[in-house]
Protein backbone atom coordinates (compact mmCIF):
# COMPACT_ATOMS: atom_id res chain seq x y z
CA UNK A 1 0.00 0.00 0.00
CA UNK A 2 2.58 2.43 0.61
CA UNK A 3 4.64 1.60 -2.46
CA UNK A 4 1.49 1.89 -4.42
CA UNK A 5 1.10 5.64 -2.51
CA UNK A 6 4.89 6.73 -3.48
CA UNK A 7 4.06 5.75 -6.99
CA UNK A 8 1.42 7.70 -7.50
CA UNK A 9 3.37 10.95 -5.28
CA UNK A 10 5.98 10.45 -7.73
CA UNK A 11 3.75 10.36 -10.60
CA UNK A 12 2.14 13.58 -9.65
CA UNK A 13 5.42 15.52 -8.80
CA UNK A 14 6.63 14.13 -12.47
CA UNK A 15 3.67 15.53 -13.86
CA UNK A 16 4.44 18.82 -11.72
CA UNK A 17 7.98 19.63 -12.62
CA UNK A 18 7.54 19.01 -16.11
CA UNK A 19 5.27 22.31 -16.69
CA UNK A 20 7.03 25.29 -17.11
CA UNK A 21 6.42 26.76 -13.52
CA UNK A 22 10.00 26.81 -12.29
CA UNK A 23 10.82 28.33 -15.71
CA UNK A 24 7.98 30.95 -15.12
CA UNK A 25 9.30 31.53 -11.41
CA UNK A 26 12.98 31.98 -12.89
CA UNK A 27 11.70 34.45 -15.31
CA UNK A 28 9.60 36.53 -12.29
CA UNK A 29 12.58 36.96 -10.08
CA UNK A 30 15.17 37.90 -13.25
CA UNK A 31 12.52 40.58 -14.27
CA UNK A 32 12.83 41.73 -10.48
CA UNK A 33 15.99 41.72 -10.09
CA UNK A 34 16.33 43.60 -13.09
CA UNK A 35 13.83 46.47 -12.82
CA UNK A 36 14.52 49.62 -11.03
CA UNK A 37 10.89 49.12 -9.99
CA UNK A 38 8.80 46.99 -7.78
CA UNK A 39 6.48 44.83 -10.58
CA UNK A 40 3.28 43.05 -9.87
CA UNK A 41 3.15 40.36 -7.24
CA UNK A 42 3.02 37.19 -8.83
CA UNK A 43 -0.03 35.54 -6.72
CA UNK A 44 -1.03 32.59 -8.90
CA UNK A 45 2.54 31.61 -9.86
CA UNK A 46 3.83 31.73 -5.90
CA UNK A 47 0.35 29.52 -4.80
CA UNK A 48 1.38 27.07 -7.75
CA UNK A 49 5.02 26.66 -6.79
CA UNK A 50 4.63 26.42 -3.04
CA UNK A 51 2.21 23.02 -3.61
CA UNK A 52 5.07 22.03 -5.63
CA UNK A 53 7.20 22.51 -3.26
CA UNK A 54 5.26 20.70 -0.43
CA UNK A 55 4.15 17.95 -2.62
CA UNK A 56 7.68 17.61 -3.21
CA UNK A 57 9.10 17.32 0.40
CA UNK A 58 5.76 14.79 0.85
CA UNK A 59 7.78 12.91 -2.14
CA UNK A 60 10.97 13.09 -0.54
CA UNK A 61 9.88 11.90 2.67
CA UNK A 62 7.58 8.82 1.47
CA UNK A 63 10.44 7.67 -0.91
CA UNK A 64 13.18 7.74 2.33
CA UNK A 65 10.01 5.72 4.37
CA UNK A 66 10.09 3.22 1.57
CA UNK A 67 13.57 2.81 0.82
CA UNK A 68 13.94 3.73 -3.06
CA UNK A 69 16.91 4.18 -4.60
CA UNK A 70 18.89 7.28 -2.96
CA UNK A 71 20.18 8.40 -6.13
CA UNK A 72 16.42 8.99 -6.94
CA UNK A 73 15.86 10.50 -3.49
CA UNK A 74 18.65 12.71 -4.06
CA UNK A 75 17.37 14.02 -7.64
CA UNK A 76 14.05 14.94 -6.36
CA UNK A 77 16.20 16.63 -3.28
CA UNK A 78 18.19 19.17 -5.77
CA UNK A 79 14.34 19.82 -7.65
CA UNK A 80 13.06 20.87 -4.66
CA UNK A 81 16.26 22.86 -2.95
CA UNK A 82 16.24 24.80 -6.11
CA UNK A 83 12.60 25.63 -6.43
CA UNK A 84 12.95 26.61 -2.92
CA UNK A 85 15.96 28.78 -3.32
CA UNK A 86 14.08 30.64 -6.24
CA UNK A 87 11.08 31.07 -4.78
CA UNK A 88 12.84 32.75 -2.08
CA UNK A 89 15.12 34.61 -3.83
CA UNK A 90 12.22 36.21 -5.41
CA UNK A 91 10.77 37.20 -2.41
CA UNK A 92 13.68 38.85 -0.97
CA UNK A 93 13.99 40.94 -3.88
CA UNK A 94 10.51 42.06 -3.57
CA UNK A 95 11.30 43.41 0.16
CA UNK A 96 14.31 44.43 -0.36
CA UNK A 97 12.56 47.08 -2.94
CA UNK A 98 9.60 47.48 -0.35
CA UNK A 99 11.91 48.71 2.66
CA UNK A 100 13.92 51.12 -0.04
CA UNK A 101 10.93 52.94 -1.38
CA UNK A 102 8.75 52.11 1.25
CA UNK A 103 6.96 55.51 1.58
CA UNK A 104 6.84 55.96 -2.35
CA UNK A 105 5.14 52.53 -2.23
CA UNK A 106 2.26 53.10 0.56
CA UNK A 107 1.46 56.77 -1.28
CA UNK A 108 1.34 55.23 -4.44
CA UNK A 109 -1.45 53.06 -5.28
CA UNK A 110 0.28 52.03 -8.50
CA UNK A 111 2.63 50.15 -6.62
CA UNK A 112 0.50 49.49 -3.49
CA UNK A 113 -1.48 47.41 -5.17
CA UNK A 114 1.29 45.13 -6.54
CA UNK A 115 2.54 44.00 -3.81
CA UNK A 116 0.54 40.84 -2.31
CA UNK A 117 -1.53 41.05 0.72
CA UNK A 118 1.54 39.74 2.85
CA UNK A 119 3.94 42.42 1.53
CA UNK A 120 1.50 45.31 2.14
CA UNK A 121 1.03 44.32 5.75
CA UNK A 122 4.75 44.62 5.78
CA UNK A 123 5.17 47.51 4.48
CA UNK A 124 2.72 49.48 6.84
CA UNK A 125 4.50 47.55 10.03
CA UNK A 126 7.91 48.71 8.75
CA UNK A 127 6.61 52.44 8.02
CA UNK A 128 4.76 52.26 11.88
CA UNK A 129 8.24 51.03 13.21
CA UNK A 130 10.59 53.07 11.24
CA UNK A 131 8.43 56.47 12.02
CA UNK A 132 8.49 55.87 15.54
CA UNK A 133 12.39 55.16 15.82
CA UNK A 134 12.72 58.46 14.01
CA UNK A 135 10.57 60.24 16.22
CA UNK A 136 12.15 58.69 19.41
CA UNK A 137 15.61 59.25 18.22
CA UNK A 138 15.90 61.92 15.86
CA UNK A 139 13.13 63.91 15.11
CA UNK A 140 11.57 65.18 18.47
CA UNK A 141 14.89 66.27 19.00
CA UNK A 142 14.90 68.89 15.96
CA UNK A 143 13.05 71.74 15.52
CA UNK A 144 9.40 71.77 14.98
CA UNK A 145 9.87 72.56 10.83
CA UNK A 146 12.29 69.44 10.07
CA UNK A 147 10.60 66.99 11.96
CA UNK A 148 8.96 64.89 9.19
CA UNK A 149 10.28 61.58 7.33
CA UNK A 150 9.23 62.91 4.08
CA UNK A 151 9.85 66.63 4.00
CA UNK A 152 13.49 68.22 4.47
CA UNK A 153 11.28 70.93 5.92
CA UNK A 154 7.38 71.72 6.74
CA UNK A 155 7.71 74.64 3.74
CA UNK A 156 8.78 71.95 0.94
CA UNK A 157 6.04 71.00 -1.40
CA UNK A 158 7.08 67.86 -1.95
CA UNK A 159 8.03 64.89 0.05
CA UNK A 160 11.63 65.47 -0.85
CA UNK A 161 13.01 62.92 1.45
CA UNK A 162 11.09 59.84 -0.45
CA UNK A 163 13.50 57.72 -2.54
CA UNK A 164 12.07 57.16 -5.97
CA UNK A 165 12.56 54.49 -8.69
CA UNK A 166 14.30 55.42 -11.30
CA UNK A 167 12.74 54.87 -13.99
CA UNK A 168 15.37 56.39 -16.05
CA UNK A 169 17.73 53.53 -15.31
CA UNK A 170 19.23 51.70 -18.63
CA UNK A 171 18.29 47.73 -18.11
CA UNK A 172 19.14 44.93 -20.75
CA UNK A 173 16.29 42.80 -22.36
CA UNK A 174 15.25 40.23 -24.85
CA UNK A 175 12.00 40.73 -26.81
CA UNK A 176 9.91 37.50 -26.80
CA UNK A 177 8.74 38.67 -30.42
CA UNK A 178 8.57 41.06 -32.63
CA UNK A 179 7.65 44.69 -31.31
CA UNK A 180 6.77 47.33 -33.52
CA UNK A 181 5.78 51.35 -32.41
CA UNK A 182 2.81 50.05 -30.89
CA UNK A 183 3.85 47.81 -28.64
CA UNK A 184 5.60 50.99 -26.63
CA UNK A 185 3.85 54.13 -25.17
CA UNK A 186 3.46 56.66 -27.51
CA UNK A 187 5.45 59.03 -25.99
CA UNK A 188 8.04 56.99 -26.33
CA UNK A 189 7.91 56.07 -30.29
CA UNK A 190 10.55 58.62 -31.44
CA UNK A 191 13.49 56.69 -29.08
CA UNK A 192 12.33 53.67 -29.83
CA UNK A 193 10.37 52.45 -32.76
CA UNK A 194 10.93 48.61 -32.92
CA UNK A 195 12.90 45.79 -31.35
CA UNK A 196 13.85 42.34 -32.65
CA UNK A 197 13.05 39.14 -31.33
CA UNK A 198 15.38 37.41 -29.18
CA UNK A 199 17.64 40.76 -30.02
CA UNK A 200 19.94 41.73 -26.20
CA UNK A 201 19.12 45.68 -26.11
CA UNK A 202 20.37 48.26 -24.02
CA UNK A 203 17.59 50.33 -23.10
CA UNK A 204 15.97 53.31 -20.89
CA UNK A 205 13.80 51.09 -18.60
CA UNK A 206 10.42 53.20 -19.00
CA UNK A 207 10.60 53.02 -22.16
CA UNK A 208 10.09 49.29 -22.28
CA UNK A 209 7.72 49.29 -19.08
CA UNK A 210 4.55 49.05 -21.43
CA UNK A 211 5.89 45.49 -23.46
CA UNK A 212 7.17 44.25 -19.56
CA UNK A 213 3.90 44.33 -18.07
CA UNK A 214 2.47 42.99 -21.14
CA UNK A 215 4.76 40.11 -20.64
CA UNK A 216 6.07 40.36 -24.11
CA UNK A 217 9.87 41.12 -22.69
CA UNK A 218 12.19 39.83 -20.40
CA UNK A 219 15.12 41.86 -18.58
CA UNK A 220 18.24 40.13 -18.48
Amino acid sequence: MATEESASMMDDYETLISTTDVELLKRAWRNEKAAPEILQFESSLVQRIKEQIELAEQNVEISEANNIDPLTVSLYQMDLDRTQFLLRSYLRVRLQKIEKYLFYVLKTDEYLNRLSKQEQMFARRCTDDLGSHLDETVLAKLPDNYQSILKQSITSEEDDMVPVPRLDTFVICKAKQYLSGLDFEPEYSMEITEMERDLLTFVCYKFIKKPLENGKIDLV
